[in-house]
């Protein structure tokens, strides 16, 4: 029988770790067996996960007779990694097991060296960190998860069940896995390239010069900016404000202003039930076909499709249009 290992570490995040304990733990085959033996280990006896204590009764060593072993995260992303768990990590990579992060464990196998040079995903919130820290990981900010064969990545919460879904699928075919999502009451088919929900170009960005611009930017987005206006806005010249944008955000201007009008139309499609042609003007884009190009492009969804996910109200019918 194939054997998961969820390693829980100091502080873990108690939905990731029981993310992959529920979906594997209730996978059966065609002929009603479980598929999976699923095994909770941990660095100490009793393991605190935010408002939960989890008793593991296993420690490291179990690694060694994992054929997958799962990573959660910890509410701390960037927590130092526990003595001896590194060194386990790597010894199981190594004997060919295969490993999979969940959310911001992503951390804790970039910290092993396992993501070096290899395509690597993690929540939204942290993938710019996670580039920092890291960058000899290649890091894929908006899919939901990475498969590399043996080392695998999910971005965070619900994308880890999505991962889990694929490696059960590839371990024993559509049909179990179909199964597996039907018990989850989850769809089966969300591809690892799908884009995050990703809330771009946030108002409290840091940067090291242009924080006053991005204010200025984040109030007068509506308004049919220019790149000369953003100079002014800025006091520099419009090649210094294009230098230092690329340097503190990787962004140019004007893509930067892309990203906030793009969430503020987010905000409206959650909180209004305003059409897709007003929330294009008031955010700022010159039509709705820009916008809607725009925001496809950002969030690999039509507005529509957003508000349909994330809000009550019902869709316009112009919301149907042009996708």
């Amino acid at each position: 029988m194939h054997t998961v290992v969820a390693l829980a570490l100091p502080d873990a995040i108690a939905f990731d770790l029981a993310t992959a304990v529920e979906t594997f733990g209730r996978v059966t085959l065609p002929d009603g067996r479980p598929a999976y033996r699923v095994i909770v280990a941990g660095t100490a006896p009793t393991v605190d996960a935010g408002p939960l204590q989890i008793a593991t009764g296993v420690g490291l060593e179990v690694l060694e007779r994992a054929d997958t072993i799962i990573v959660p995260g910890r509410n701390e992303a960037a927590a130092p990694v526990p003595d001896g768990v590194a060194e386990a990590l790597r010894a199981a990579a190594a004997a060919g097991t295969r490993i999979a992060s969940i959310c911001v464990g992503a951390f804790v196998l970039a910290e092993t060296g396992l993501l070096d040079g290899q395509r690597a995903t993690t929540h939204w919130l942290a993938t710019d960190l996670l580039a920092r820290r890291y960058p000899r990981v290649i890091v894929e900010p908006e899919v939901l998860y990475t498969d590399n064969g043996r080392i695998l990545t999910s971005a965070g919460a619900a994308a880890g069940l999505d991962l889990c879904l694929h490696m059960i699928r590839r371990d024993f075919g559509a049909a179990v896995a179909a199964h597996a999502s039907r018990l989850a009451v989850a769809p089966l088919h969300r591809t690892g390239g799908q884009a995050q929900f990703i809330v771009r170009n946030p108002p409290t960005y840091r940067t090291a010069t242009l924080e006053d611009v991005l204010v200025w930017i984040e109030e007068n987005a509506h308004r049919p900016l220019t790149l000369a206006d953003i100079a002014t806005a800025a006091h520099m010249s419009i090649r210094t404000l294009t230098r230092r944008f690329h340097q503190e955000t990787g962004q140019a201007p004007m893509e930067w202003v892309t990203g906030v009008r793009i969430r503020h139309a987010q905000e409206l499609l959650e909180t209004t039930d305003h059409s897709i042609e007003r929330i294009a003007r008031q955010v700022g884009f010159s039509s709705p076909s820009t916008f809607r190009e725009q925001f496809r492009r950002a969030a690999q969804v039509t507005p529509s499709e957003y508000r349909a996910t994330f809000s009550g109200y019902p869709p316009h019918d112009n919301d149907k249009t042009t996708r």
